[in-house]
């Protein structure tokens, strides 16, 4: 098991920016992911990050965000840039692990974000 901390949200004004943190309580080997989910919709990925750095974004997102990750610290972060108010949502950290087989599907409580216009 591993259990995901979330941290960084926040109020910013359009335009600003903020970096979310993602603290795993132990090592990772796998692929990493923020996710975000507004009010009323589904929840969407936004970015992800294998162990060996390799990124995805979704196409709203795109050259306005950064994921990374310090596989020493087992932390993974998301740098928010020109940020837009439907960028609005409660942010998720995520982890899928496999054992024996199975995949297991790990998720942090979530922070949200809120971009004001």
């Amino acid at each position: 098991q591993v259990q995901l901390v979330e941290s960084g949200g926040g109020l910013v004004q359009a335009g600003g920016s903020l970096r979310l943190s993602c603290a795993a309580s132990r090592s990772i080997f796998s692929i990493m992911g923020w996710y975000r989910q507004a009010p009323g919709k589904q929840r969407d990925v936004v970015a992800t990050i294998t162990s060996g750095g390799t990124t995805n974004y979704a196409d709203s997102v795109k050259g306005r965000f950064t994921i990374s990750r310090d596989n020493a610290k087992n932390t993974v972060y998301l740098q928010m840039n020109s940020l837009k108010p439907e960028d609005t949502a409660v942010y998720y950290c995520n982890t899928v692990l496999i054992s024996l087989g199975r995949e297991y599907d790990y998720w942090g409580q979530g922070t949200q974000v809120t971009v004001s216009s």
